[in-house]
């Protein structure tokens, strides 16, 4: 009878060890993974080389080398990161149907997506910040962001970004994994990680929520109130033409900020609130998350952007 207690014991204790995740790809589509891969590899084709070429036209040209430029380049940076840390599994669940990914790499998967994630928000902040000053006091732009104080602040809110996600990996790997371990998507994102976890999560739920609501939700608010000055700003200038001029160099970034803040808050809300919504909507706006701003971003610039435009054009035409 001992000798049964103990070997139940030892078996309840290994059943919640697991060794990897599944991922998963569309529920109920699982036929027709291989034709969905397509428009997937598409996105990422287009988006590493649209954003590939914005980084080379803006460091090979000197012209360029101004705030709003160096902000986009570090957008670019960003955007590649995250198609970068998200390609390698999702193409591998609807390509090769390999749905497996270790502990390790699982961890090491999410840190990089967050951390990009929490960057490219922080640069849609300093964007909307060079928008702000360009417009509010032109005569002191030069000034106000030069070469060195923008690439100062671009290295605070990175390493802002990696600060926040850092303790992710470590608060994950103090669990043990239920062999329920299915994921919700194609990549490992905390959020989801933290849920097929044993024993209690209200640490990491805290944290995640506390860090969200710091860095995404701070900088959409400060982002937003930047834009209510710029509207002000741009109210009060008397010629017609000129305030569709000054708010014409917003366009653009307000398009990058929509396509970011959109599909992420509306995931965040969904992860913590709506357990009752459809896994599909779930599904989708994770998609459009990650993969949609790296697409966009470089084709709405090199279109809106008339400088950045021409350059991009004669590098083709040599």
């Amino acid at each position: 009878m001992l000798l049964k207690s103990s070997i139940m014991s030892v078996v309840n204790d290994t059943k919640f060890i697991s060794a990897v995740f599944l991922l998963t790809g569309i529920p109920g589509q699982e036929d027709v993974h291989l034709w969905i891969s397509i428009p997937f590899c598409l996105m990422y084709v287009i988006s590493i080389v649209g954003n590939s070429v914005i980084l080379f036209i803006i460091k090979t040209d000197p012209s360029l080398h101004e705030p709003m430029y160096i902000f986009l380049s570090m957008l670019a940076v960003t955007d590649l990161g995250l198609s970068i840390s998200t390609m390698p599994t999702i193409l591998g669940v609807y390509l090769f149907k390999y749905r497996e990914i270790s502990l390790d790499a699982c961890f090491a998967q999410l840190f990089f997506i967050h951390a990009f994630q929490f960057t490219e928000s922080s640069i849609l902040l300093l964007m909307a910040f060079d928008r702000f000053v360009a417009i509010w006091d032109p005569l002191r732009y030069a000034s106000t962001l030069t070469l060195l104080r923008t690439a100062m602040m671009g290295l605070v809110f990175v390493l802002r970004g990696v600060a926040v996600v850092f303790p992710f990996p470590f608060l994950l790997k103090r669990f043990q994994y239920c062999r329920a371990n299915v994921l919700s998507h194609s990549y490992c994102l905390h959020q989801e990680v933290m849920k097929v976890a044993c024993l209690d999560i209200t640490v990491n739920n805290i944290y995640g929520l506390s860090v969200t609501l710091l860095t995404v939700g701070l900088d959409s608010l400060l982002i937003l109130f930047s834009y209510v000055m710029i509207l002000k700003t741009v109210l009060s200038i008397a010629s017609h033409t000129e305030c569709l001029r000054a708010l014409n160099t917003c366009v653009s970034h307000i398009c990058a900020v929509l396509l970011f803040y959109t599909p992420e808050i509306g995931l965040t809300v969904i992860h913590r609130f709506g357990k009752n919504s459809p896994p599909l909507l779930q599904i989708l706006l994770g998609y459009i998350s990650l993969l949609v701003p790296p697409l966009m971003n470089p084709i709405v610039y090199s279109v809106k952007s008339k400088h950045l435009r021409a350059r991009i054009i004669r590098a083709f035409m040599k």
